[in-house]
């Protein structure tokens, strides 16, 4: 099968395309990664031609022997769609999970993503936490969610609790909470580090003056996680646009009512009162 007429790689291109559409993906911002699973691979093997082993610039154990779709470093999210083999590729991971090879894609030269560190060191941590279940990080800079960093505490505390009290599903979409990395500079280990932490905990993280990165399951929960969270986020900023204080809001007790509703578990350090 040829790589682009894949589903997966389908639905790659079109998450790359919904981001751009939605304004998050500046010129160069943002990247993309997938877990591609094995029978995947196997529908395109005739199509890959592995290069060069080159060192991730961390390890990844887990990871060993699997195989990635990945934006490429200094590619634009609006040229997925319209130059896919110039501006993502396949790359395979050796079997103790130190290098890299490219095995389709970016036929004009270049590598993966600056912060394939961070991707795969979130993929190796969400794989182990859900069992394998996560396949998607994506990382993009939605405005309204990077305008909070300016203002509310750089907390997880104190951004999921404004960003549960914006609307009523966000408590149901990411129950777990939000995480928030302090000011870093992007693309080396100490954030991928710092924002592996984080996944331990959370489906989210917020880079503070930044943008967010996300995990899920596949490309529709994980672009919908990340866009739940920057429409709270809009919602907040609207409110606090208008007044500095909320009139009214939800309560502790309301989410308390809410998780026992919704069957989900909310918890309790979210749940203080102001």
């Amino acid at each position: 099968m040829n790589v682009l007429d894949a589903e997966f790689v389908k639905g790659f291109m079109r998450m790359a395309d919904d981001g751009w559409k939605q304004g998050w993906h500046e010129r160069n911002g943002g990247n993309l990664s997938y877990r591609i699973r094995p029978e995947e691979v196997e529908s395109v093997r005739e199509e890959l031609c592995p290069g060069a082993w080159k060192p991730i610039g961390t390890s990844v154990p887990k990871l060993g022997g699997e195989y990635f779709l990945v934006t490429g470093s200094g590619k634009f999210m609006r040229n997925v769609t319209v130059k896919p083999a110039d501006s993502f590729c396949i790359i395979e991971l050796d079997q103790a999970g130190d290098n890299y090879r490219i095995c389709w894609g970016l036929v004009n030269g270049g590598r993966p993503t600056s912060e394939l560190p961070t991707h795969l060191m979130n993929h190796e941590v969400k794989f182990t936490a859900t069992g394998g279940k996560h396949r998607v990080i994506y990382h993009a800079h939605p405005a309204n969610t990077i305008a909070l960093t300016f203002v509310l505490p750089l907390t997880d505390e104190a951004f999921t609790r404004e960003l549960w009290e914006m609307a009523t599903e966000c408590p149901v979409v990411f129950p777990d909470g939000i995480g928030v990395v302090p000011w870093m500079v992007p693309g080396g280990r100490d954030i991928a580090v710092a924002t592996s932490e984080l996944m331990k905990k959370y489906d989210v993280a917020i880079w503070a003056h930044h943008g967010m990165f996300c995990s899920g399951e596949d490309f529709d929960l994980t672009f919908g996680l990340m866009h739940t969270v920057e429409k709270s986020a809009e919602i907040l900023v609207k409110v606090r646009s208008m007044q500095d204080y909320k009139r009214q809001t939800i309560t502790p007790d309301d989410f308390r009512h809410l998780a026992k509703d919704f069957g989900v578990k909310l918890p309790e350090k979210f749940l203080f009162e102001k």
